[in-house]
């Protein structure tokens, strides 16, 4: 009896080994991965004359980086950018058209909780614990504003880390989702503000703009998005990438609001809250607010 395949190995995103090989690269082969990522691959799918022309190139040279980032040619190396941006790309209608890999005895419930475990599981493996310290010291620093805002379907997880952020500590604001007013905020940002902006395929071009901004005026930003990378990614100072992928025609944000919360476990052990936590009661208290007499 043949036994059955186990599942191969996740390839390594070409994003991913781009900046794996950074410190390995030549100046004209940075050059050529500085246009691969400027448009999150996308120039990656002209011919490879193109391409080159793009970077200002040789042929030879694009050929070379395929192989460094361990293609056999430029064929191959497109074909995995095509793939990347595919999946990148993807319409949720086009999602639910997917096959179950799976018994299809199995209960929605028992598939959909280990697709998420799996994707919390690859999220751990995949975070660095100096960054995440990193970023729970800024978000505890008092004297830095916080800013937080969502896209149409991470507009929840901006929600429920605002309402978090701003029992904890003060300065913390929620923008807005319509981009008509987002500038009056933009107006106090500096470099003692934060960013925090959640963002997940398909990337929204709006978002993409505000964060262009916000490092324009000396701000930084804080990235929560998927295992591709929203676009944003190039100009935030620190990113968080999680796995989305579920048994759905929607994307799943739990490994999202998984770091989320433990953000708000360390950032509330760094800055005592206990105080501001006793006047939030005492202030619902006298206010009467959710009593029925």
């Amino acid at each position: 009896m043949n036994k059955k395949p186990s599942n191969p190995a996740p390839q390594r995103l070409v994003l991913d080994r781009i900046r794996d090989k950074q410190s390995e690269l030549t100046a004209a082969e940075r050059r050529l991965t500085a246009v691969l990522m400027d448009d999150s691959l996308v120039a990656g799918l002209q011919s490879i004359t193109k391409l080159a022309e793009s970077a200002d190139v040789s042929t030879p040279t694009v050929i070379r980086l395929a192989r460094k980032l361990g293609y056999d040619g430029f064929p191959v190396f497109q074909a995995a950018i095509r793939e990347e941006i595919a999946a990148r790309m993807k319409e949720p209608l086009a999602k639910l058209d997917e096959p179950s890999t799976t018994d299809n005895k199995d209960h929605i419930v028992s598939r959909f909780a280990m697709a998420v475990s799996q994707n919390i599981n690859a999220t751990i493996d995949r975070l660095d614990p100096a960054e995440f310290d990193t970023v729970a010291r800024l978000m505890a620093d008092p004297a830095r504003a916080l800013y937080v805002l969502g896209g149409r379907i991470t507009r929840s997880n901006a929600h429920y880390f605002f309402n978090h952020l701003q029992i904890i500590r003060p300065a913390v604001q929620l923008l807005d989702s319509s981009p008509s007013v987002w500038p009056q905020s933009l107006l106090d940002m500096n470099e003692n503000a934060t960013l925090i902006v959640f963002d997940i395929r398909r990337y929204e071009k709006e978002l993409l703009r505000l964060a262009s901004l916000v490092v324009g005026q000396g701000a930084n930003i804080v990235l929560f998005t998927d295992q591709w990378g929203s676009p944003i990614e190039k100009y935030a100072a620190h990113t968080f990438r999680t796995l989305v992928e579920v048994p759905s025609s929607w994307d799943s944000t739990l490994a999202i609001n998984f770091l989320i919360e433990a953000l708000v476990a360390e950032i509330q052990s760094l800055h005592s809250s206990s105080d501001r936590i006793a006047a939030l009661e005492e202030m619902i208290g006298e206010s009467r607010i959710f009593r029925s007499n």
